[in-house]
C-alpha cells in the first residue's frame, strides 16, 4: 500500500470539503437561504445526468459531470465571483487560477495535472463538454432564482441585459435547454418586474 500516495489524496478530501463553506448568491428554492458551492456542483450533476439528451453535440457525460464537481473548488482560496461584479470579475482569472495551482497540486502529480487540465478545459469554453457544462453552470442559478420569485434578481437589481450578457454562450451547450430557461424561467420574470427590463 503506498500510504504517501493515499496521504496526499486524503488530504485533498479533507481540504475540498471547504467548498462547503463557500457561500452563493442563489436562493435554495425555499428562498430562506442561499446555496453553497458544494450543493450548486451537486445539483448540476444530477442535472447533467438527466439532461445530457439535449446537447447540441454528443457529450461524454462522465467527463461533463466531474468537470461540473471541480470547477468552483478553485473558489476555497479565491471566492465566489458573483455573476454580476465586474469589479470581482477583473481579478478573477488571476486568482482562481493561483488556486487551482494550490488546490489540485495536493494530489499525486497525475491526478493534480488530470483535474487541472479539466479545469482550464471547462475555462476555455472549447469542447461539448465544457459547453454544455457552462449550460448547466449558468441554467441552474436562473432556475432557482425563478423558484424563488426572483428574490436574488430582485435584491441585487438585476438587469434583463445583464442576464442576457451572462448568458450569451448558453445555447452553445444546448439551443433547446437554454430557450427552454428563456421562455419558462427567464421572460416571466422580466414581465412581473422581478428582472429589470431595459
Amino acid at each position: 500500500m503506498d500510504n504517501e500516495r493515499l496521504e496526499k489524496q486524503f488530504d485533498f478530501f479533507r481540504e475540498i470539503d471547504k467548498e462547503k463553506f463557500i457561500g452563493r448568491q442563489t436562493y435554495l428554492t425555499d428562498g430562506e437561504r442561499k446555496e453553497n458551492d458544494a450543493e450548486h456542483a451537486w445539483h448540476m450533476a444530477i442535472m447533467t445526468v438527466l439532461l445530457a439528451e439535449y446537447a447540441n453535440e454528443k457529450i461524454d457525460v462522465l467527463k461533463t459531470v466531474m468537470m461540473l464537481l471541480i470547477h468552483d473548488l478553485v473558489e476555497i482560496d479565491a471566492g465566489d465571483t458573483y455573476a454580476y461584479d465586474e469589479e470581482g470579475k477583473k481579478t478573477q482569472r488571476e486568482r482562481e487560477e493561483k488556486a487551482a495551482k494550490r488546490i489540485f497540486g495536493l494530489l499525486p502529480e497525475e491526478q493534480g495535472e488530470k483535474l487541472m487540465a479539466l479545469w482550464e478545459e471547462f475555462e476555455a469554453y472549447e469542447t461539448p463538454e465544457a459547453n454544455f457544462a457552462h449550460t448547466m453552470d449558468n441554467i441552474q442559478p436562473v432556475m432557482l432564482n425563478d423558484a424563488t420569485d426572483g428574490k436574488a434578481w430582485l435584491e441585487h437589481g438585476v438587469h434583463l441585459s445583464q442576464i442576457l450578457g451572462r448568458n450569451k454562450k448558453t445555447a452553445e451547450g444546448s439551443e433547446e435547454l437554454w430557450q427552454y430557461a428563456y421562455k419558462k424561467m427567464i421572460a416571466p420574470n422580466a414581465v412581473k418586474g422581478r428582472i429589470i427590463e431595459d
